[in-house]
């Protein structure tokens, strides 16, 4: 979040975000519970993350094809947790994910 908000080429005077106060950054913040669901700003920036998400998923599966990435995008799916615990993780796992199976 700090990267993406340091790449903006207008700094925003408030982040509308959804239901977290991001830490150290010193631009006003409102945290919203399932905003989402509450702001189309929020909803839109949603959609727009999960899709790159997902094409940055695909591409990973070509380079780590033994996680099954495009199959399950990044989301812990029984046979993701099942090959991670049986080979380890991959450079590009979070710490906070792995943490629950190691």
């Amino acid at each position: 979040m700090h990267q993406a908000i340091a790449n903006l080429s207008v700094a925003p005077e408030l982040l509308l975000n959804d239901a977290v106060t991001i830490p150290k950054v010193k631009i006003k913040q409102v945290p919203i519970i399932k905003g989402d669901t509450k702001s189309i700003s929020i909803a839109a920036a949603s959609i727009i993350a999960k899709v790159t998400r997902v094409r940055l998923m695909v591409a990973y599966d070509k380079i780590f094809p033994q996680y099954g990435f495009a199959a399950n995008t990044g989301y812990g799916s029984k046979e993701h947790i099942k090959i991670l615990k049986n080979i380890g993780p991959s450079p590009i796992h979070r710490a906070s994910f792995i943490k629950n199976f190691f």
